[in-house]
């Protein structure tokens, strides 16, 4: 199951992008710029913010979440969001000996089908731990040739094995990351998956992350979530028709209900 957290984020966000705002609109100087923020001077501008739709200023505060247990399916997903850092578990140097995987909830449902998918699980890994083993041998003979010692030489040849027998590995297979995202990145990520229509592993995610920076910066993410939230859908005819079932979920969920 996904498991995130909130490493880390920029001290006082909200503070921060309250003052980036009042820079752009006031004389003052660097150095007074953050004089008398109270927190009803900070919410006056984060409303501002809203509702004139000035995003720039959000982009000042950034948070880092650690990601793990979920698949290589939803790293593809999640790494499209480009204006984002992102630092993954390599499989070209961390072995996936006994790997573990996401099994889908469509698929656990049935117990034909997930026990033809566990089939497949056992299946990748006897041939991913084959193919290391051949490539694994065949390297260290060559390192053997060139003079490495036999502790190097096998070293160096398990990870250049791994480096090809990866290519077995399914989407399944779990990785875990720590991705950093600025606030308006984050809004904008917000209002894609965690839509009804987001695939269900990255919907899971999202939400996550969201009660997470929710918690940490209310008034920057008060209105965060999918896009039907506070206005119509923006899926036009691939509306999921579900827009009273969302509302009410985060309103329940953010204890509004």
């Amino acid at each position: 199951m996904a498991h995130v957290e909130l490493l880390t984020y920029t001290q006082l966000p909200e503070k921060t992008v309250a003052s980036a705002a009042r820079l752009c609109y006031s004389p003052a100087e660097i150095s007074t710029i953050q004089q008398g923020m109270t927190e009803e001077r900070v919410s006056h501008f984060m409303d501002m913010l809203t509702e004139n739709g000035h995003e720039t200023p959000i982009e000042h505060a950034s948070f880092t979440f650690g990601i793990e247990g979920v698949s290589r399916s939803l790293l593809a997903q999640i790494t499209r969001h480009r204006i984002a850092s992102f630092s993954v578990q390599s499989q070209r140097y961390v072995a996936e000996m006994q790997f573990s995987y996401v099994v889908p909830p469509e698929i656990e449902a049935i117990p034909q089908a997930k026990e033809e998918y566990l089939r497949a699980m056992e299946e990748d890994q006897r041939h991913y731990e084959r193919l290391t083993a051949l490539l694994k041998e065949k390297h260290k003979q060559a390192f053997l040739a060139e003079g490495l010692s036999p502790k190097a030489a096998e070293s160096r040849a398990q990870k250049k094995a791994i480096e090809d027998a990866r290519f077995v590995l399914p989407n399944a297979c779990t990785t875990k990351m720590i991705c950093t995202m600025d606030a308006r990145s984050l809004l904008h990520f917000f209002a894609l998956r965690c839509c009804n229509r987001a695939q269900w592993e990255i919907r899971a995610v999202a939400e996550q992350m969201l009660w997470l920076a929710k918690d940490a910066a209310p008034h920057l993410f008060a209105k965060a979530g999918p896009a039907c939230l506070y206005g119509p859908c923006p899926e036009g005819k691939m509306c999921c028709g579900k827009m009273a079932e969302v509302r009410a979920h985060y309103k329940r969920e953010s204890g509004e209900a």
